[in-house]
């Protein structure tokens, strides 16, 4: 009983396993999951944590220890002697140990200011790292809509060898009656067995697509495995959305925090400072002897005139804002064109479309006539032939132009941001 369960779990799976079916919106998925590329995003905002982290270390206090011995040639000794009054020179020798501390009590906002450019730089980075990802969207849609071609052209070959085999049969049974002549069975039989090595390449090519697709979204992808068709309809009075534009956006701000920046730089830096030591001599230069002393204190810092440095940097930051713009203009230009090429494609495509089912009508009622023909002897079997392979020419092209119809909307979504 146990093996029976085992074995019908397996069955189960198996059977899972073979009708697995894969989505467009999945393989974008998997991207965004598995690329490689993909892992930046949130290596960058580790980076940006520890970056920023140790910036506001800067708002504490600088503790150092400093200990020195010194030996001299000379010291200072005066110069003169006076009476009753003996004054003992310093030692050639002095030692000096001290606990420096250094806190800073005012610098503009430089800290945070570098903190929420370290920010925005992060957002830029991550913002370029999807624009990476996004691009290779073009190359799934591009893998993923030929498997679908060929899953739509061999779903076309299957049945047109099942209508083939029964013309085979009933050739056979008036070839067994004399009616009809074996070479005409043989034609329709060779037909027969080029669709067989049409169905095999078909195979094999899908097989090749598919694992390209598991390669690029780096997932294991059975060649069993059934894509769906996707539903796409396009409103071509949305906003334009692509990242690269988001991208533009973080840059002017990243340029603008920066000009912050730069207007901090000019004013004025105070620190408190604070000093404890042990040595000979200390503070008190007469008297040699080790003693321990201290000072504390403030201290004030301002670059009053830097030769317009900071003019400058402004200058070539607002330049900088110039190339930006300018290139924002220039990818919005390029992808209008883009958009309209696409959506004079698409309306093509669906025009021509419209015709297919009226070939396929017309060629359907061809070949029922070449059939009736064919049984009354009035034409051969390669005249049969001729006309049952251009219905499903008809029948082919019909699902060729459903695909690329497909394929255009997929990527003028893309093309637009959606």
């Amino acid at each position: 009983m146990k093996n029976i369960l085992k074995i019908a779990f397996l069955l189960v799976i198996s059977f899972s396993h073979a009708q697995q079916t894969l989505s467009l919106e999945n393989c974008y998925d998997l991207v965004n999951k598995n690329y490689p590329l993909a892992k930046q995003t949130q290596l960058l905002q580790q980076k940006s944590t520890f970056e920023i982290d140790a910036l506001n270390k800067g708002k504490l206090p600088k503790i150092d220890l400093n200990a020195q011995g010194t030996y001299q040639s000379a010291v200072t000794e005066l110069p003169i002697h006076l009476p009753n009054l003996t004054v003992n020179p310093l030692n050639k020798d002095q030692y000096r140990a001290t606990l420096d501390i250094n806190q800073l009590v005012y610098n503009g906002g430089m800290i945070d200011a570098n903190a929420k450019l370290k920010e925005v730089q992060t957002k830029t980075q991550q913002q370029q790292v999807e624009v990476n990802l996004y691009q290779i969207k073009t190359k799934i849609n591009q893998l993923y809509f030929l498997v679908l071609l060929l899953q739509e052209q061999k779903a076309i070959l299957i049945s047109k060898q099942e209508q083939l085999v029964s013309k085979i049969n009933e050739l056979k049974t008036g070839v067994k009656f004399g009616a009809v002549l074996l070479a005409s069975e043989k034609v329709l039989e060779a037909e027969n067995l080029k669709i067989k090595q049409q169905l095999v390449e078909n195979q094999f090519d899908k097989k090749r697509l598919l694992e390209n697709l598991s390669s690029i979204t780096f997932s294991i992808i059975d060649e069993n495995t059934t894509l769906a068709q996707p539903i796409i309809s396009n409103d071509f009075s949305t906003a334009n959305n692509r990242p690269e534009l988001k991208l533009y956006d973080l840059q002017n701000t990243q340029i603008d925090v920066s000009k912050e920046l730069i207007s901090k730089n000019k004013l004025p830096k105070i620190n408190a400072f604070g000093q404890a030591g042990y040595g000979n001599p200390g503070l008190n230069m007469l008297d040699n002897s080790f003693q321990t002393f201290y000072m504390v204190g403030l201290k004030a810092n301002w670059n009053v005139f830097d030769w317009n440095k900071s003019k400058k940097d402004a200058q070539a930051l607002s330049i900088s804002a110039a190339i930006v713009s300018n290139e924002k203009e220039t990818f919005l230009l390029n992808n209008t064109l883009q958009l309209q090429e696409m959506e004079n494609e698409i309306h093509k495509t669906e025009a021509v479309i419209n015709t297919d089912s009226e070939i396929i009508s017309l060629r359907e009622f061809v070949v029922k006539s070449s059939d009736s023909q064919l049984k009354n002897g009035a034409i051969t079997s390669s005249d049969y032939l001729v006309e049952f392979t251009n219905l499903y020419e008809a029948k082919t092209n019909q699902k060729v132009h459903q695909v690329q119809l497909a394929l255009a909307k997929a990527n003028y979504q893309i093309s637009k941001g959606y």
